[in-house]
C-alpha cells in the first residue's frame, strides 16, 4: 500500500516542485529587472545631458553616497580609458571601479545591465551606457541591491512554506484516497 501511495504522490510532488520553482524564479526576475528602472532614467537623462554639452561635474549629485549603506543611487562619469571624471558613488570612503571587462562589453554594446559587487556583502544594479560622442566614455549609475534581495529572501521562504505544505497536503490526500475514504 505505501508504494502505491508513492507512485501516485510522486508525480503530483514534482508538478508541484516544478510550479513553485518557476513562480520563485518568475518573481525573482521581476524584481531583480526592476531594479534597474531608476538607473536606467538617470543614465538616459546623464548621457543626453553630457551629449548636450554639460560638464560631467555638473551631472553628478552631491554630496557622495555611500551605496554600502544607501538605497540612492549613485553617478559615475568615466572616461574611454574608463578613469574616473567625476563619481558620487563611494563605498566606505573610497571610489570603485568598474570592471573593465563589462566597460570592454559595453564598448561594442553601447550599454548593459549588470549586477556589480565591488566588495563580498555588497551588491548593486549598475546600468552602463557608452558616450557615443567622438570623446567617448561611459555613464554609470547603480543602486544598492539590498532592499531588493530582501523581498526575493521573503518570498521565497513563502514559497518554500506553500511547497512543503502543498507536499504535505497532496501526500495525506493521496493516502486518503487509497484508503478510499
Amino acid at each position: 500500500m505505501p508504494t502505491k501511495i508513492a507512485a501516485r504522490w510522486l508525480p503530483l510532488a514534482a508538478a508541484v516542485t516544478i510550479v513553485c520553482g518557476l513562480v520563485h524564479l518568475a518573481v525573482q526576475q521581476v524584481w531583480r529587472h526592476g531594479a534597474d528602472d531608476p538607473q536606467l532614467q538617470i543614465a538616459g537623462e546623464i548621457a543626453d545631458a553630457l551629449a548636450s554639452g554639460a560638464g560631467a561635474a555638473s551631472v553628478v549629485p552631491t554630496p557622495a553616497i555611500d551605496f554600502g549603506r544607501s538605497l540612492t543611487p549613485f553617478v559615475m562619469i568615466l572616461d574611454e580609458a574608463g578613469s574616473v571624471i567625476a563619481s558620487s558613488g563611494r563605498l566606505a570612503g573610497a571610489m570603485r571601479r568598474i570592471p573593465d571587462g563589462v566597460l570592454q562589453h559595453v564598448r561594442t554594446a553601447g550599454e548593459e545591465r549588470v549586477t556589480w559587487q565591488p566588495e563580498p556583502g555588497v551588491r548593486v544594479a549598475t546600468v552602463v551606457i557608452h558616450l557615443a560622442s567622438r570623446a567617448g566614455g561611459f555613464v554609470i549609475v547603480g543602486r544598492s541591491l539590498r532592499e531588493t534581495e530582501r523581498r526575493i529572501e521573503q518570498f521565497g521562504a513563502i514559497v518554500r512554506i506553500v511547497w512543503l505544505g502543498s507536499l504535505v497536503g497532496l501526500l495525506g490526500l493521496t493516502a486518503l484516497m487509497e484508503r478510499g475514504v
